[in-house]
């Protein structure tokens, strides 16, 4: 029978679910009539279990019933024995299929056929199996990145005319999975299919198996194709290392690792060149051309060797399928531990080719530098904070008045208004961790994004500006984080609207991934943004403080502030005070103070004993109070109760920094016993009061109101995103420091840093770094 039609018609199919690419390693896929995911390959995806994808064809086409299902029943147990979950891929009863058991790979494998060809064309429904192409598309939707098979399709003799190129070819190029074959047969042109697929991005590399040195590239039935592979593949680990670096880096194209047919079963290439020359001179008297060509030949090769490429066929395929589920095994284990890609202390890269064509796969990202170069041997750097917050794409939408309405510095509501609007990589967490990277601090970001374009585009951009990306979790099922802006004519913000659903209900995240993060690395300080959810913002500072780690905490927006504060439904957490304080500093802005404040009197904080302990031993004055107050900071700040509500909150946390925008800074801090501020004449006016000198834990309090830095005209104001975020991450980069300026010292520099990103268009002013000598 003729595959084209059959083959046509699983196009089609493949065809319909290709709208569903950017779910892209879903664990759980929307209901599509034309797709259809098995419970068990959703779970173990889900659960980072080693899943190999395996093609159809081969079965509906490659051989006859039964031994096509004997032989599809023996590979999925070779996944199986080797500790991997088999999701074989074919279309039954008209539907995609990534999963079959055993009675459904016997109906697939006994049914196909021309007359179910016949039903598919029609409208009805039919059975197929799925090619290579096919297959790989189903396997990323399934969120599989590992797909082991016989032979690969390729650039046919004289495709430079006739344009005969395999769809497999095409695919590679533009769907991220990693596929491992025998090569291509080698009737076709091994030399051009090589030259395509490196114009497609894809790249490619041949496991040495043995062999010392370069090694030619496989053509399917004998090891040597008297082709040199583009790079040479030492180990399955290896394998799977390259394999995490281009799902990290977001790249869009699939990987080709070629698995030679074992020494044993390999037809000497001699005698294949004169089979191969005869087969195709054969199809040419016939006139098979097209989709007839290959079977054709195929069937005349296995005529020419007496059945000899047939057990070769076998032994191929079965290699090929026992090497993915091992690459698929190392795979899951980088997923689950991404720190064990520099653990293993070894060469991950056997040699620059590959290095190299990893680096062409993605111009656009600056750096690479995390994953190898050339023969260092990359180790994992060490972690001095931690930053746990959310990572989003801001877009800012600054008013621009038309001529004539240059008096106008609002936008109209409820009306389109003439803007400039910019794109950047934004978002509290990253904000932060991109200022202490700036700033030379060794830091790791840990977020989660969604499997969308715009989660593509930040792994990009934070690669470009070397961030590492093992702390991402990618969520299949969310949306990743956006945030919009909008701007008055001083750049003043009007309204933001923060699409933040994606941190929400990632408490799984936090036990699978971040908290063996804070178990490994035990930062000496944990940056926790307020965008978490109040069960997943609890776990990180609980496991923060269990690790010895000093947390900081910025409160975000005034409803998530009160998080840390506000009990949830049976939630018996509550933060605790000195000396066994959680959180160590916190920056909120004026109203954050306020709403943070609320929150714990509602929660009745001010009203548990351990807490009237530490104010009691604050050594506040019960008379004169107000006065003492407006002489530190001034009238209005004390009209609106800030230095008071902070003062309330020193017991949970011990250092707040209040930023009051063109007011400055308001530094509110609980001295420890032997502080030189507690006897400085020089600090003897911020003193806010003195605590018993046999008090072990505490000295005094200190308030300090710092004016700003610098006064800025309206007209310097570039944009307003990310000047706090900028604030913190300078305190900390200073704090982190083996031997620490003063808080007194970093607030300075770090209103200068805050004034530096007032003027940049970006979220933290690129320039930052050259604060770094400051701290």
């Amino acid at each position: 029978m003729r595959a084209s039609g059959l083959r046509r018609t699983v196009s089609c199919y493949i065809s319909a679910v290709r709208c569903s690419r950017h779910a892209a390693f879903s664990t759980r896929i929307p209901k599509n009539p034309f797709l259809q995911i098995a419970d068990e390959i959703q779970e173990a995806v889900h659960s980072n279990k080693p899943v190999v994808a395996l093609e159809t064809t081969i079965y509906t086409h490659g051989f006859p019933y039964p031994q096509n299902t004997a032989l599809a029943s023996h590979l999925e147990s070779v996944v199986r024995e080797n500790g991997g979950i088999p999701a074989t891929i074919g279309v039954l009863n008209g539907v995609a299929r990534v999963g079959l058991d055993a009675e459904e790979l016997i109906q697939l494998t006994a049914s196909a056929g021309r007359t179910d060809t016949k039903k598919g064309i029609s409208g009805k429904k039919f059975n197929g199996g799925t090619t290579v192409a096919g297959t790989m598309v189903l396997a990323h939707l399934a969120g599989i990145k590992i797909f082991a098979t016989g032979g690969l399709g390729g650039v046919h003799r004289g495709g430079e005319d006739s344009m005969d190129i395999s769809a497999d070819l095409t695919e590679l190029g533009r769907t991220p999975v990693t596929v491992i074959s025998s090569g291509c047969k080698s009737f076709l042109d091994i030399r051009r299919t090589l030259e395509y697929l490196e114009t497609q991005g894809v790249g490619v590399g041949t496991f040495a198996d043995g062999r010392e040195g370069k090694v030619d590239f496989p053509a399917f039935w004998t090891r040597d194709s008297g082709v040199q592979s583009p790079s040479v593949i030492r180990s399955e680990q290896e394998a799977a290392a390259i394999t995490y670096a281009q799902s990290a880096l977001g790249l869009s194209s699939g990987l080709l690792f070629a698995n030679p047919v074992p020494a044993q079963d390999s037809i000497p290439r001699s005698r294949m060149d004169v089979v191969m020359a005869q087969a195709v001179s054969d199809a040419r008297e016939s006139g098979s051309t097209g989709s007839d060509n290959t079977p054709f030949i195929l069937a005349r090769i296995r005529e020419l060797t007496e059945g000899q490429t047939i057990k070769a066929n076998r032994a191929l395929i079965e290699a090929n399928v026992l090497r993915g589920t091992k690459v698929a095994c190392e795979l899951a284990k980088l997923q689950a531990n991404p720190g064990e890609l520099f653990d293993r202390n070894q060469k991950l890269y056997s040699n620059d080719s590959l290095v190299e064509n990893l680096k062409g796969f993605q111009a656009q990202s600056a750096s690479t530098e995390w994953v190898s170069a050339g023969d260092r041997t990359v180790q994992e750097q060490p972690v001095d904070v931690i930053v746990a917050g959310s990572l989003a794409m801001d877009l800012s939408c600054d008013f621009a008045p038309s001529k004539g309405r240059q008096s106008s510095i609002s936008p109209e509501l409820q009306t389109s208004n003439p803007a400039q609007i910019s794109r950047s990589l934004g978002g509290v967490g990253q904000n932060i961790a991109a200022t202490l990277h700036r700033l030379g601090t060794n830091v790791q970001l840990c977020s989660t994004i969604g499997c969308d374009e715009a989660g593509a585009s930040i792994k990009k951009m934070l690669l470009a500006k070397g961030l590492l990306l093992s702390g991402i979790v990618e969520k299949s099922s969310a949306r990743t984080a956006q945030y919009v802006a909008v701007n008055d004519a001083r750049k003043d913000l009007v309204l933001a609207m923060a699409d933040m659903d994606i941190l929400e209900g990632c408490k799984a995240e936090f036990d699978a991934v971040w908290k063996h993060y804070l178990d490994r690395h035990r930062p000496n300080w944990l940056v926790v943004d307020a965008n978490w959810d109040s069960d997943t913002l609890k776990n990180w500072i609980m496991h923060g403080k269990a690790v010895n780690a000093r947390i900081a905490f910025e409160p975000v927006s005034v409803a998530k502030s009160q998080r840390i504060f506000a009990p949830g439904p049976g939630d018996s957490f509550q933060l605790g005070v000195l000396p066994s304080h959680m959180v160590s500093l916190a920056t909120p802005n004026s109203l954050e103070l306020a709403s943070m404040h609320a929150a714990s009197r509602d929660a009745g904080c001010f009203e548990r004993d351990d807490w009237w302990q530490v104010i009691d031993a604050l050594g506040l004055s019960s008379s004169g109070s107000r006065e003492k107050l407006v002489s530190i900071t001034n009238a209005s700040l004390v009209d609106e109760g800030i230095p008071q509500q902070s003062i309330q909150l020193l017991p949970f946390i011990p250092t707040i920094l209040t930023k009051l925008g063109e007011k400055g800074v308001l530094m509110t801090q609980v001295l420890r016993p032997g502080d030189d501020r507690l006897t400085s004449s020089e600090h003897a006016r911020y003193m806010l009061a003195h605590a018993d000198t046999s008090h072990h834990t505490i000295g005094g309090v200190y308030m300090r109101l710092f004016p700003p830095t610098e006064q800025i005209a309206a007209h310097d104001v570039v944009s307003v995103n990310g000047v706090g975020d900028t604030f913190l991450g300078v305190i900390v980069a200073g704090l982190a420091k083996n031997n620490p300026k003063t808080l007194i010292d970093l607030i300075h520099v770090a209103q200068r840093g805050s004034v530096m990103t007032l003027r940049s268009k970006e979220a933290v002013n690129p320039e930052i770094s050259i604060l770094q000598k400051l701290l």
